[in-house]
């Protein structure tokens, strides 16, 4: 796709404003000094800047910028007043809209735009315009670099590299070397070259150990509302006990879900929704999904989307969803997702607008990004979430059977330094039926303490009498826990 094309077509078609969200104004600066643009029709069009530091200055000849024209409403008055067509380049002028005297100057020059072809262009890296000039602009994406160009900015980093270092080779991996390309999609110009100089300038080296770093600062760089949490060594969990149908499902769907040329006629895994009781294991479920796959994990905090301002809630979604579209591929783990879409009070209209937006996207989205949903109350999930097909399958985790609570307990006596072979872990198995994984655990930490307060070394009896004096949800809420079970009979596939 041609870019700078379509933005010469949109300057043809007498569009008095246009407005380029971007943070690489600098990119865009060069597109505009490329001489296609200074003859849109039959008059020269001149090329200036702004900024509130530096005043006017003009970029197609080398001139001093005017820095009595620094300020917003001088500037906007002296373009009204030119009677030679020209490009305006604005830069950070968002802050100035709400400003009235500088919208009437903006819709004045736009009024008279038959008269004097001002092209006005906004560069921000968010603007929203008042509602009175919508109707004169015209927004323009700019891209984002492709392969090519990736790879292009890549090798002049290594050659700037050599440069500095004379007689030295820098170390390629072939494979590393197309796995950092590909890694660095999503961003832009400027944020892949200081990517791409992190790992090169590091050591001299493009390899598989540079990888982990460049996908943090791009998750970094990319995520600054904080309402995304990126893992990338997920490997550890493809190991968890237990979920052996779920694992099962996974490694049959790993190959598509790469999508290599021999499997192009299988369909990419679009994910999947766990249901289970509290403390079961949902969230170990979904990084094992992310270890199996082989990919980062991003974990999506509905609560933190919520904004009281009408439209930010679904605008915070939006931008979440579209930077983890640039992260695959990767698990996007959507935690107790039926807090996020189940109503929050008066929030009704806006949990539905936010339902809509995430339906929107799981129907459309193209790239290798396998989604994890986690609920726990089934009651609140709109049907339209739950219907066959909106996921892959639904998976149901139970409380654990005694085999998987054995495993449970040799697991969590072994993270604290104790030696599962001398207790009966048979015996403490069969006390603890009908806890779930977390109060399996809680039983070995307040046995520990207990242990500890007594100054002997944990034992069996320790286990036992701390698994007596818990109560397990299972017990304390029978009722929800025996509706949610029977509930998922028939309906959804058991993840053990």
């Amino acid at each position: 796709m041609d870019r700078q094309k379509d933005l010469r077509l949109i300057l043809q078609s007498k569009t008095p404003i246009v407005v380029i969200e971007t943070r690489d104004e600098s990119r865009v600066i060069d597109m505009f000094k490329n001489n296609s643009f200074s003859n849109l029709g039959e008059e020269y069009l001149p090329l200036f800047r702004w900024t509130i530091t530096d005043g006017l200055q003009r970029l197609d000849i080398d001139l001093e910028p005017q820095l009595h024209n620094s300020q917003p409403d001088d500037v906007l008055k002296h373009i009204r007043a030119v009677s030679k067509s020209g490009i305006y380049v604005l830069l950070d002028f968002h802050p100035y809209l709400e400003d009235p005297v500088n919208v009437r100057l903006l819709k004045d020059i736009c009024i008279r735009f038959n008269e004097t072809a001002r092209h006005i262009v906004l560069i921000s890296h968010q603007l929203k315009l008042p509602q009175e000039l919508e109707s004169f602009s015209a927004k323009f994406d700019i891209a984002l670099p492709t392969d090519e160009e990736r790879q292009s900015i890549v090798k002049r980093v290594a050659a700037e590299w050599s440069n500095q270092n004379p007689g030295s080779k820098i170390d390629i991996d072939p494979k590393a070397y197309q796995l950092l390309i590909k890694n660095l999609a999503g961003l832009t110009a400027r944020d892949t070259e200081k990517l791409a100089r992190n790992a090169i300038f590091h050591d001299g080296a493009i390899t598989k150990s540079d990888l982990p770093a460049v996908m943090q600062a791009k998750y970094d760089l990319l995520n600054r509302g904080g309402i995304l949490h990126f893992e990338y060594d997920t490997v550890q969990f493809a190991d968890v006990g237990g979920l052996e149908n779920l694992k099962r499902w996974l490694q049959q769907r790993k190959v598509a879900f790469g999508q290599q040329q021999s499997v192009t006629q299988l369909d990419t895994p679009k994910g999947i929704l766990l249901i289970g009781i509290q403390g079961c294991g949902k969230s170990l479920a979904a990084k094992a999904t992310a270890g199996i796959l082989g990919t980062p994990i991003l974990r999506l905090d509905f609560a933190a989307l919520y904004n009281k301002y009408h439209g930010e809630t679904e605008r915070n979604l939006r931008d979440s969803l579209k930077t983890a579209d640039i992260m695959a591929p990767c698990v996007l783990w959507i935690d107790e997702i039926e807090k996020g879409i189940a109503g929050r009070g008066s929030d009704t209209g806006t949990s539905q607008r936010v339902l809509g937006t995430f339906l929107t996207w799981m129907a459309e989205k193209k790239n290798a990004l396998f989604v994890v949903a986690t609920a726990n109350d089934i009651s609140s999930l709109p049907p339209e979430l739950v219907r066959k097909g909106r996921f892959d399958e639904i998976f149901f985790v139970d409380l654990p059977s005694g085999t998987i609570r054995r495993t449970i307990l040799k697991i969590h006596l072994e993270l604290r330094d104790q030696d599962s072979n001398i207790m009966n872990l048979d015996q403490v198995a069969i006390a603890t039926r009908g806890f779930s994984g977390a109060e399996i655990e809680q039983v070995v930490v307040s046995a520990l303490y207990a242990a500890h307060a007594h100054g002997n070394p944990l034992s069996t009896k320790d286990l036992l009498a701390e698994a007596a004096r818990t109560k397990p949800l299972s017990v304390v809420m029978d009722e929800k826990v025996g509706a949610l079970r029977q509930w998922a009979s028939g309906r959804t596939v058991s993840a053990d």
